[in-house]
């Protein structure tokens, strides 16, 4: 029997970010074809892949209704797994377009094994409360804040990119905890905030890469 919990979503569960997926495709297409070198092209892919994965498995987990509990359990643990994935597949064209050396290894490193960590924990904890969740979005979201001096040298408008994006999410991952705003629960709940202001953090930080490989093209 489907929950009432499934039956009562939102009209627009799932929408917003079905159609990011193909703009997520398109973009990071282009971002590895406009590569300029090797190790870039790589980075480009691992971001490319990781902002799809996260579009795509979120629309396809939200707009599917799931019959059984369990392959919806599964689900959730891919949707949130691919969150975890995209936090680290941001972070690794910043690190290899803006940073050299060992900074650069050392925020590929952290990111990446607390994106592991994180997955561990969702594999191992799939029905934490939604602000657990939350907390593990955001710090592993900031935890490149070590190399804020280091990015400002790199320039300015970047380092706003970069700041504005990860302020986005980070109220995004708060609607999510507090669920609130929550103007119209039965078509445009705080859920779908959560999953607007992902969307809008994700392409400033698409913007913010995307200067950097575009004039090497």
């Amino acid at each position: 029997m489907v929950s009432m919990d499934l039956l009562e979503r939102p009209r627009l569960r799932g929408v917003f970010h079905q159609y990011a997926f193909f703009v997520a495709v398109t973009g990071g297409a282009v971002l590895v074809v406009l590569a300029d070198s090797l190790r870039e092209r790589i980075a480009m892919w691992v971001y490319a892949v990781a902002l799809a994965a996260m579009f795509g498995v979120s629309a396809l987990y939200h707009r599917v209704t799931w019959r059984s509990p369990q392959v919806r359990k599964w689900m959730r643990r891919l949707d949130h797994s691919t969150i975890l994935l995209l936090i680290a597949g941001t972070y690794t064209p910043f690190a290899v377009l803006m940073f050299e050396g060992a900074l650069a290894d050392a925020i590929l490193v952290v990111v990446w094994c607390g994106a592991a960590a994180g997955l561990v924990l969702n594999l191992l904890w799939v029905d934490a409360p939604t602000w657990v969740t939350a907390i593990v979005f955001i710090a592993l979201g900031w935890v490149g804040v070590a190399a804020v001096p280091d990015l400002v040298e790199v320039g300015i408008a970047p380092a706003v990119l970069v700041f504005a994006g990860g302020g986005l999410y980070t109220l995004g991952a708060l609607a999510y905890a507090l669920q609130r705003p929550n103007p119209r629960p039965a078509v445009f709940g705080y859920h779908e905030i959560f999953h607007l202001l992902v969307i809008a953090a994700a392409a400033t930080h698409f913007i913010a890469i995307a200067a950097f490989v575009l004039p090497e093209a």
